[in-house]
């Protein structure tokens, strides 16, 4: 996830994208299970496909056309995904359906190492799903290692072009005018008009409701207020269960800074969403690192760590050792993306609903201004696309445009009519019993029946709303507090430079340079410290070139600006 992950909007689907990251240590995928359907030679999967529709209909599905068994291989560029096609009930009925079995492939370790050396070797699987935002997608298709899928569909499956989204497909048209990916959990301007007051944003600030009413549920709004609240958590809560209280959590510290307060190589800050601070002024881009407003806030956590109020370990600790520590409830307060601690949550509920984490108006701007969330964009979350060494073009596509048409995303979300779902008081819902284990053990629900995007490659977060279930404790209030509170920065995405072009490269060492200077920031003894050191990486900053940098986002913001307004047309 980087960015967001953007990226979920109702509670199951929040729970779906967070229990594979809250398995993230599982083994990764292996082969496919005997159960499953042997896959069919690449030149019989051809030649059949190529007899058996050589007029493709646009208003029938193509998929429908050939639904003889094949084993399709999808890498996943996410090593915490932990699920395996073909166990569960829902795989297992579209595999019984449509004849294709999937074959999950998943790094081990560094995902970019193992992404990176099958692009050297241009050893790509069928399937290829990774953040929009990595390098990886660049070299794919700079490099003419995956096909088009426009080309494709226009060959084999006119049909979809009626189930995607214009608006997406030109949204990541290349130069040549063909799309090479296609997004999940994207939305497009127009889906923002129908579904926004529906829309949620990851982005939180969370206190331990037990100890935030203990204190007197007190205003963190203000630098005053702010402190204040973490230094009584402290005092009246030095312990929990023997283990030191942490008053004050956030993401893990990285290369490129912190999402909390800042990731500089994807200009994604948390702190300056909370502080409505704008992206764009007068339509150029605008530098936040150096807003007022921003650095009196960095200021306040560099008084906090003074005051002894950050713990050593936030600057150390990754992913796997937050999760435990929330789940055992030590955090008081956090600025963090509400779906990465969503089985925490459910754990924290399960013990003692008091000791759940719940949203609170978190640091603001002097004016008190409400906070600007990042809310669903049209980048979405992934991307996927279909490598040119695929050994069936046709079926692939076509099995595509079953996945993102209304049809295959009933069947991924609510899985097969009788066993993880039916029609109950006139609607298509959830059975109760699945429901519940949704609500209450996402990992044992993947396994059980597999459906509610635990394949959530292609999802599309706006067509579910229509199947989804209403969102229930102890989600529902983070949920609910972002509300009306979330805001589209779609024009800000996939505008950064290629990293090996100069701007990248320039790009790439700032970023570097920021997430080394952030930490020394925090930890600085006084504000004249801080102000010295803040000044200096300015200054290197824009010896390494920001400055070019700027003009080419800036070049491309324009761009997106001009692509969006023509999509609300």
């Amino acid at each position: 996830m980087r960015k967001w992950l953007a990226f979920a909007l109702i509670a199951s689907l929040m729970m779906a994208i967070v229990a594979c990251s809250g398995s993230k240590n599982e083994p990764a995928a292996s082969g496919a299970s005997s159960t499953e359907p042997a896959a069919s030679s690449p030149s019989a999967s051809a030649s059949a496909s190529a007899s058996e529709s050589s007029s493709p209909s646009a208003d029938e599905p193509g998929w429908k056309s050939d639904t003889k068994p094949i084993t399709f291989d999808w890498y996943l560029n996410f090593a915490w995904f932990p699920n395996k096609w073909g166990v569960d009930p829902t795989s297992q009925y579209v595999t019984k359906k449509t004849g294709v079995n999937i074959n999950f492939i998943v790094p081990a370790g560094n995902e970019n190492e193992k992404l990176n050396a099958m692009i050297a070797a241009n050893d790509l699987p069928d399937f290829i799903t990774l953040g929009w935002w990595e390098e990886g997608v660049k070299k794919m298709v700079e490099g003419g290692l995956v096909e088009s899928l426009t080309d494709l569909a226009k060959e084999y499956d006119p049909y979809f072009f009626k189930v995607a989204d214009p608006a997406k497909l030109s949204w990541y048209a290349q130069p040549d005018g063909k799309t090479y990916v296609y997004p999940n959990a994207s939305s497009s301007p127009k889906d923002f008009e129908k579904y926004g007051t529906q829309f949620t944003s990851n982005q939180t600030f969370v206190v331990r409701k037990d100890i935030y009413e203990a204190i007197g549920k007190p205003d963190m709004r203000t630098p005053e207020g702010f402190l204040n609240a973490l230094k009584m958590a402290k005092e009246k809560f030095p312990e929990i269960n023997g283990q030191p209280l942490i008053p004050i959590g956030f993401h893990e510290f990285g290369p490129a800074g912190n999402y909390s307060f800042l990731a500089a190589d994807q200009d994604s800050s948390y702190l300056s969403s909370f502080l409505a601070l704008p992206r764009e002024k007068d339509g150029k881009l605008y530098d936040r690192t150096t807003d007022p407003e921003f650095v009196k806030w960095l200021k306040v956590f560099r008084q906090a760590n003074q005051d002894g109020l950050i713990s050593k370990d936030v600057f150390v600790d990754k992913r796997a050792q937050m999760e435990e520590k929330i789940a055992q409830g030590r955090y008081f307060a956090m600025l963090y993306q509400r779906t990465d601690f969503a089985a925490q949550q459910n754990v924290l509920f399960a013990k003692d609903p008091n000791s759940v984490y719940i949203a609170v108006d978190g640091p603001a701007n002097a004016n008190m201004d409400p906070p600007t969330l990042a809310g669903p964009a049209i980048s979405g979350w992934t991307v996927t696309l279909i490598s040119k060494k695929v050994k069936d073009k046709e079926r692939a596509i076509k099995f595509l445009s079953y996945l993102i048409s209304e049809e295959g995303q009933k069947d991924l979300y609510l899985g097969e009519k009788g066993v993880s779902y039916d029609t109950i008081d006139g609607k298509d819902q959830f059975l109760p019993e699945a429901k519940k284990l949704m609500e209450t053990d996402r990992s044992a629900f993947d396994k059980k029946y597999g459906s509610s995007y635990t394949f959530w490659m292609l999802m599309d977060t706006n067509m579910n709303l229509q199947w989804a279930p209403p969102s229930v404790e102890p989600f529902k209030q983070l949920e609910d507090w972002t509300k009306g509170k979330t805001k589209s920065y779609s024009e800000f995405d996939l505008i950064n430079p290629p990293a090996t072009s100069k701007e990248g490269i320039n790009l790439t060492k700032i970023a570097n340079e920021w997430g080394k200077v952030l930490p020394k920031l925090l930890l600085s003894k006084s504000d004249a410290e801080f102000d010295q050191i803040m000044s200096d990486y300015v200054a290197k900053r824009d010896k390494l070139g920001y400055a070019d940098v700027q003009a080419y986002r800036q070049k491309l913001y324009e761009e997106n600006m001009k692509k969006l307004a023509e999509f609300m047309k």
